[in-house]
């Protein structure tokens, strides 16, 4: 048998009908056909086991089954998507390196979801044209060409009275690109399905007009290209790219905040697009007006169109989502564990995601019946989290100046006299200690402070801290008000 010694090549991964394909290219030496999917399935194990381990092998290949062979790709079967994101994850290089020990010939390696045991050998990539796998593969490539999620589509998303709103407005935007709702301002906190709908609205135009000029990109991409384009004296190419298509979708402009230039660079390519009635969908994770330190101008023209909020979901709704992600699993769990999951994570669907995967890849591996007291432990961290209440830094200077008798502007302004520079750097100390904030963004909540002015108050206030006694009280009081 012939051996390769090469790396893996990453490709990207394609969702068909459900079906997630995760590509490698293994190097091997030319092929040879005719081989027994069984017999060859063996061979690979053996070398698995000892690359991997015999308890990893027993726990996620022992189900794997080895399906089509041809001079084109390898195709494992794996029960359920636990199975493939764990191997995707942990173990897909060692089993590229597994057949390349094994097989002869430049093949690539494909992980398929698929229901039961097969032993038979899968049908050729040729049997399927035709089928609406094929169409479907094709139409992912195109997607993934625009920087659009396969996953992300109308059909996918979960629909609750928290999100009725939003997604009827993202349908509307959808079938009268352009017309109607230009620009979209889509605002909500991280989780809640954001660039789900702004991604949804791409794949519905490209669907119906494949030659649409569709781009989505953050915020933090469109800045960095746009430095780069300055760094290489290329300004103009980067202007007629992105001021020439049909539609664009701009994930989190509030990372626009502070970046002068290229707020500048982003107002005249936004004019530009709705001046030719070209699509605008963007998404923050706060309404315009809440955006400090963002140019009014810019704030005008976000809320000249349609502003939609996305809420966190209801139970109901989280229970709904739980099931759906349950489906395309492949996997199931007791209801009495989705109610559980979908009361105690209450704020981010993201999370609540993540929950379900812990849960199920514990039940794929342990093979043991899950109770309430279990799944508490597993998820211990989250909702440990999830049960602390979310301080913001405005909620900070609500409480600390009430508590110091300060006016809430002094938190922002310029004055400095002692009564309330101190109250001020109490607040900044608890901002960096209580949120998830950067040194820049805390000082642009106190009237654009630079990051060094919040260095300087978190340190005088752990100095007082050491030397007044009555102040550690004072802030563990307002801490422990803050989280109420």
């Amino acid at each position: 048998m012939g051996s390769a010694g090469a790396g893996v090549a990453v490709a990207a991964g394609r969702s068909m009908g459900g079906v997630m394909r995760l590509e490698r290219v293994v190097p091997m030496e030319e092929g040879r056909g005719g081989h027994d999917p069984q017999a060859v399935w063996q061979e690979v194990t053996r070398a698995l086991g000892r690359m991997v381990g015999e308890d990893a092998l027993q726990r996620w290949f022992r189900a794997a089954r080895l399906g089509e062979i041809n001079d084109a790709e390898l195709v494992v079967r794996v029960p359920n998507e636990i199975h493939r994101v764990w191997i995707e994850t942990n173990y897909l290089p060692e089993l590229a390196a597994a057949f390349a020990e094994t097989l002869e010939g430049v093949r690539r390696v494909v992980l398929m979801v698929g229901e039961g045991e097969v032993d038979e050998v899968m049908p050729t990539r040729e049997s399927f044209a035709g089928r609406p796998q094929a169409s479907a593969a094709v139409g992912d490539k195109k997607l993934k060409a625009v920087g659009l999620n396969p996953m992300h589509s109308f059909e996918r998303f979960v629909v609750g009275t928290n999100s009725q709103f939003a997604h009827a407005a993202c349908q509307a935007v959808a079938k009268k690109s352009g017309v109607s709702y230009n620009p979209l301002f889509i605002h909500g906190n991280s989780g809640l399905g954001k660039t789900h709908l702004m991604q949804a609205i791409g794949q519905q135009l490209l669907a119906e007009n494949p030659e649409a000029r569709v781009v989505y990109l953050t915020c933090e991409k469109f800045t960095n290209e746009f430095i780069d384009a300055i760094r290489k004296g290329d300004i103009e190419r980067f202007r007629k790219r992105y001021r020439s298509v049909d539609v664009m979708l701009i994930d989190d402009v509030q990372f626009l905040v502070g970046k002068e230039r290229s707020q500048e660079e982003f107002f005249h390519t936004f004019n530009t697009l709705l001046d030719g009635r070209h699509q605008v969908v963007l998404t923050s994770d706060r309404p315009a007006c809440d955006i400090k330190n963002l140019e009014p101008r810019l704030v005008s023209r976000f809320e000249c169109g349609l502003t939609v909020e996305l809420q966190p979901p209801a139970v109901e709704t989280r229970i709904a989502i739980l099931r759906r992600k349950m489906d395309e699993w492949h996997v199931t769990i007791d209801d009495s564990i989705i109610r559980y999951l979908a009361e105690r994570i209450r704020s981010n669907v993201r999370r609540l995601e993540g929950a379900l995967m812990r849960v199920a890849t514990f039940a794929s591996l342990a093979g043991e019946c899950l109770t309430i007291e279990r799944v508490e432990h597993l998820l211990r961290d989250i909702l440990r989290e999830e049960a602390t209440r979310q301080v913001t830094v405005d909620a900070i200077q609500r409480v600390v100046a009430e508590h110091f008798d300060v006016r809430l502007a002094d938190m922002t302004s310029r004055r400095r006299p002692a009564n309330i520079a101190f109250p001020r750097q109490v607040a900044m100390y608890l901002s960096r200690s209580m949120t998830k904030g950067s040194l820049v963004e805390i000082g642009e909540a106190f009237g654009g402070r630079d990051h060094g002015t919040v260095i300087h108050a978190c340190r005088k206030v752990s100095q007082r801290m050491q030397s007044e006694a009555g102040l550690k009280e004072v802030l563990g009081m307002l801490e422990s008000s803050l989280r109420r």
